[in-house]
């Protein structure tokens, strides 16, 4: 996809709602941008996710709504999270989200540079697929 905007408004609680009441795959997202050097998404979790990592992207992850619990580089550092916290760790960090507290568990994600849909690395291959993880949803027209 090539994002040929050079601006952009979005209103994440619309997006947000938009977003499925259930899915097959442990996340939906919306992309909001979609440019080599970033892209922005939201993105709604269904499921608890497993321990993963990205290799090609740095990824900032604000807490829209819904509460759980996260980890990153250790499972020793689980801590729960909720709205208006910004979790944030860089390429080939080891993260997960264990628990799902209260729903609807929405993010806004800046990836730098941008993410392809296919950057997941499970830490156990048998937890997961790229397709498995994450559905995009195409509702809307942002």
């Amino acid at each position: 996809m090539t994002d040929q905007r050079t601006s952009g408004r979005f209103d994440i609680a619309e997006v947000a709602s938009s977003l499925p009441k259930t899915a097959t795959t442990l996340l939906v997202d919306r992309y909001l941008t979609d440019r080599e050097a970033a892209s922005a998404r939201v993105f709604r979790v269904y499921k608890p996710t497993p321990p993963h990592y990205h290799a090609m992207c740095d990824e900032y992850l604000y807490v829209f709504s819904g509460r759980g619990t996260f980890w990153m580089e250790d499972a020793a550092n689980k801590a729960e999270f909720g709205p208006g916290e910004l979790l944030f760790f860089k390429r080939n960090t080891v993260h997960a989200l264990p628990d799902i507290l209260e729903e609807p568990l929405v993010f806004l994600s800046i990836d730098t540079p941008r993410r392809d849909p296919k950057d997941v690395i499970f830490v156990n291959p048998a937890d997961g697929t790229p397709e498995s993880f994450i559905q995009e949803s195409r509702g809307g027209s942002y």
